[in-house]
C-alpha cells in the first residue's frame, strides 16, 4: 500500500500530545507529507453525538448492541465537543461502531487510498475479544481513519500486578491510596504525563504499519511495534529502546526507499 499523505488529527484536552512534534516525527520516519488537522469532532451535529452515544458499551460481557441514547447522554457528547476536557467519567465505546462515525466525518475527497487519516480522541475505544468472551479497552485501532485513544494508552495497558493488590487492600481497610500511589509513581503511564507524547510515536508507528503491510504488532518487547498488555512493557519499549527491531526497520527502510 503507497501512501501519498497522512492526516493527523488533535486530540486538544491532552496538552501533553504535542502534534507539530508528532507530525515531524512521521514525516521525518516515513518519508511521507503530513497535514495537521484540528479535532475530528470540532464542528460536528447532534446527529454524530447520537450516533456516539449509541455505540457506548453498558455490557463488556456482550457482543455490541446498538444502544438508544437518552437525552442526558446526547447532551453529553455535544457538550464533549465544545469542552473536550470533560472527564467525570470514562464511557467505553465500541472501537469499530467509532471508527465508522469517525470514517463518515472524513470527505469523500480525502477519503482514499492513498491518504492516511489517524484520529487522536480522548475516548476510550474498546474491542471485544471472543477468546475471554469480554470488552477490553484498546489504546489503538488500526483501520483508515486509525483511532488512537488517549485514554487508552492510560488505561489499557495493566499497571503492576503489586499496584492493584495493594490499592484493593488499601480500600478495604479504609486506607488513603494517595501514598500507595506515590510508591508506584513513574512506573506507569498517567494523564498529563510529560511522556505522552513520545510514547504516541509508538502507536503511531503501529497504525502506520498496519496499513502499509496488513501487520502492526511486534512480539519483541525490543521493538516500537510492541502490542504492550503491560504498563511496565510500554514504557520499556517506547521509552528504554525506543526503536524498531532489525526486522520492522528493514521493512521502514524498504518502504522509505519505494517513495
Amino acid at each position: 500500500m503507497k501512501i501519498s499523505k497522512i492526516f493527523l488529527y488533535d486530540e486538544p484536552s491532552v496538552h501533553e500530545l504535542k502534534l507539530d512534534d508528532l507530525c515531524k516525527f512521521v514525516q521525518n520516519t516515513f518519508s511521507v507529507p503530513v497535514e495537521k488537522r484540528k479535532n475530528i469532532f470540532s464542528r460536528v451535529n447532534e446527529q454524530t453525538a447520537n450516533k456516539l452515544a449509541s455505540c457506548r458499551i453498558f455490557n463488556t460481557r456482550k457482543q455490541f448492541e446498538t444502544h438508544t441514547p437518552t437525552r442526558e447522554e446526547v447532551e453529553f457528547e455535544l457538550a464533549s465537543f465544545y469542552d473536550s476536557s470533560k472527564t467525570e467519567n470514562i464511557v467505553m465505546y465500541d472501537g469499530f461502531e467509532f471508527q465508522r462515525i469517525v470514517s463518515d466525518l472524513i470527505s469523500d475527497y480525502e477519503a482514499t487510498l492513498d491518504k492516511l487519516h489517524i484520529v487522536f480522541t480522548n475516548k476510550l475505544t474498546c474491542t471485544y475479544d471472543e477468546s475471554d468472551h469480554r470488552y477490553h479497552g484498546r489504546a489503538v485501532i488500526c483501520s483508515n481513519p486509525a483511532i488512537i485513544s488517549t485514554t487508552g494508552i492510560v488505561e489499557a495497558p495493566a499497571k503492576p500486578r503489586g499496584y492493584y493488590f495493594e490499592l484493593i487492600s488499601n480500600v478495604v481497610q479504609g486506607v488513603n491510596v494517595d501514598t500507595m500511589k506515590k510508591k508506584y509513581q513513574g512506573t506507569y503511564l498517567e494523564y498529563n504525563d510529560k511522556r505522552f507524547s513520545t510514547i504516541s510515536e509508538g502507536y503511531l508507528l503501529q497504525a502506520i504499519f498496519y496499513y502499509l503491510t496488513g501487520e502492526a504488532f511486534c512480539d519483541l518487547r525490543e521493538c516500537r511495534l510492541n502490542n504492550a498488555h503491560w504498563q511496565s512493557d510500554l514504557l520499556y519499549s517506547q521509552l528504554e529502546i525506543g526503536k524498531l527491531c532489525e526486522k520492522h526497520q528493514k521493512a521502514l527502510e524498504q518502504f522509505v526507499a519505494l517513495t
